[in-house]
């Protein structure tokens, strides 16, 4: 008599394979979407971090056939403190008309927000939250990178298509590539033409000029973000992250 499986329909046979191998080699790996960065671009990050107090914003280039791949970054105009960056509207619309000349497309110069943290942790604050959702959230797809200045990092990559959603994205230096020369001359004169340090208010100083002592501001505790929305509005400004 036949084996019963000599006689069986291919598919059947084919079918009764797939259910003895065990679940997870039935389902093919997904690759992880990973920020890369040009060694060169990485370079530079490192230097604009650490030429000054502040933290320090700017846009990631990528090209066209690689959007996670940032082989530049480019500031543009900003006042800074050590927890805020404020773009300045007209140097961000000439950026943008300038890459739009140069033949980019806006997902190759304005999808990638690059932001430095004086300080050791590489989480976004309130603010970076609320500037990524103002600016960014119509986008079919963006990403927001932290760099801290101790070396850790925080890189999420957010989306629309379908219901939409977000997620914590690794981050790596990809040296495969051929890579420019680091150029610090020129780096310098770019941090020196766009960052400008701005004047950080004392915490418990509000636009109307009052002054809250320390212990008033312990004392208030979570109603102390009601008297900072008493500062100057930003809604108006395409990039401002003036907290107070």
């Amino acid at each position: 008599m036949n084996d019963p499986s000599q006689i069986l329909n291919p598919r059947l046979r084919k079918l009764r394979r797939l259910l003895r191998r065990p679940r997870e080699r039935r389902h093919r790996k997904r690759r992880r979407p990973s920020l890369r960065f040009c060694p060169t671009a990485w370079a530079k990050l490192l230097f604009l971090r650490d030429r000054g107090a502040t933290e320090v914003g700017g846009f990631g280039l990528a090209p066209a056939a690689d959007l996670l791949y940032v082989e530049e970054i480019r500031l543009v105009r900003q006042q800074c403190t050590a927890v805020s960056v404020s773009f300045d509207d007209l140097a961000v619309a000439g950026f943008f008309e300038e890459q739009v000349d140069g033949g980019r497309t806006p997902e190759q110069f304005a999808r990638i927000w690059i932001h430095t943290h004086p300080g050791a942790c590489p989480l976004p604050s309130a603010v970076d939250e609320e500037t990524f959702a103002r600016v960014f959230g119509r986008c079919d797809w963006a990403v927001m990178f932290i760099l801290a200045q101790e070396g850790q990092a925080y890189c999420r990559l957010q989306f629309r298509q379908g219901p939409g959603g977000a997620f914590e994205i690794p981050v790596r230096v990809d040296f495969r590539r051929d890579f420019p020369h680091t150029d610090h001359e020129a780096w310098a004169q770019e941090y020196a033409a766009t960052v400008t340090p701005a004047a950080f208010r004392p915490l418990g100083q509000l636009s109307s000029g009052l002054f809250l002592d320390e212990a008033e501001l312990f004392a208030m505790g979570d109603r102390i973000e009601d008297l900072f929305d008493l500062a100057a509005p930003r809604k108006d400004e395409f990039f401002n992250e003036q907290p107070i």
